[in-house]
């Protein structure tokens, strides 16, 4: 399993906006990448927006971060405070319950 990490630094009363965008855009961007697992996003309390995506092979996680910093940059740059950040890599260790 592969992760493909996303984090930008949305401007303060941006959450619902942003929220309604990524049902609408990323999640159809990102789970149209072959090898899609799943989904996530994190909003944290100091408007840190971390977006989580699984995928089962290495290119997969790629190929949805070049995407997905296609589509922030087109759709969600006016609700950040700058650029967002990619990364991807093997997950190592996890677990469900």
């Amino acid at each position: 399993m592969y992760a493909a990490i996303r984090q930008g630094k949305a401007k303060a009363g941006k959450a619902e906006e942003l929220t309604r965008r990524i049902k609408e855009g990323a999640i159809p961007v990102i789970s149209g990448v072959e090898g899609f697992m799943g989904y996530y996003v994190v909003y944290a309390p100091d408007d840190t927006v971390i977006a989580i995506s699984l995928f089962n092979n290495f290119a997969a996680a790629e190929e949805s971060n070049k995407r997905a910093l296609a589509w922030i940059e087109h759709d969600l740059a006016p609700l950040l405070t700058g650029p967002a950040t990619a990364t991807a890599g093997p997950v190592i260790v996890h677990t469900l319950a």
